[in-house]
């Protein structure tokens, strides 16, 4: 790719303990550039997939947006905080049941297809332009507008005593944390989200990414050959 031209796309497999937002800043310094963005924000617990779009790349990125994603995850039974996930404050912590797998099977099996979902407090949507998760951090608790959200598929990947790995393929602004927090409170005993990987975007998945390490490290022309050119990305999506 000419590096006087820095429009396409970078795929980064963010790190854990980092906002998404972080990554782009690193990205701006790295490439020289401060036309970058992002295509569906990761809570800084979550890993993998985030979409980091450059130049010219930054006028596809709703397109890029609107794409289902591809999880997995772990959550942990028993135990409710604030969050809905690891980073959150604990809330209540209740014995958990022997659950058979057909009672896993079934608490899974209501969130198939179309249904609304209730974001959580802490999350970056804007209530009279101020991010849910600074009111939530004040105490405070707001009307949530619930979210029409559709699950394609999903898969139970291994039950523990109390933990249960899972994958997961959504429509966009689908919160996995509420998901693992709605599940939970079909199982009778909460959860919260442990741990979430993200491995796909819409047709985009982790093969060719680049780590956040890399990001911050490697010469700008090498990651600039590791960008996807927008007629790549084009042609990956069928457009």
């Amino acid at each position: 790719m000419n590096s006087n031209s820095i429009d396409g796309v970078l795929l980064v497999d963010k790190a854990s303990g980092m906002t998404s937002h972080d990554v782009v800043a690193i990205a701006r310094r790295s490439l020289g550039t401060k036309k970058v963005g992002h295509c569906g924000t990761l809570d800084p617990l979550a890993t993998g997939m985030l979409i980091v779009v450059v130049g010219r790349g930054t006028k596809i990125q709703d397109l890029l947006m609107s794409e289902d994603k591809e999880y997995v995850g772990t959550m942990r039974l028993g135990i409710v905080t604030d969050s809905q996930d690891a980073d959150g404050q604990i809330l209540e912590t209740r014995p958990i049941p022997e659950l058979t797998r057909d009672q896993i099977n079934a608490a899974f099996a209501k969130f198939d297809g179309d249904f609304y979902q209730m974001p959580p407090m802490v999350s970056a949507i804007k209530k009279d332009g101020v991010p849910l998760y600074k009111l939530a951090r004040q105490g405070k608790t707001v009307e949530r507008e619930p979210r029409f959200v559709h699950i394609y598929a999903h898969e139970i990947l291994e039950v523990r005593p109390d933990e249960i790995d899972f994958r997961v393929v959504c429509s966009k602004g689908f919160y996995v944390r509420t998901y693992a927090f709605d599940i939970g409170n079909e199982l009778g005993c909460g959860a919260h989200l442990k741990s979430l990987r993200r491995t796909k975007s819409g047709k985009f998945n982790l093969d060719p990414s680049v780590t956040v390490a890399e990001l911050k490290t490697e010469p700008r022309e090498v990651l600039l050959e590791k960008m996807l050119t927008l007629p790549a990305v084009s042609r990956m999506r069928g457009a």
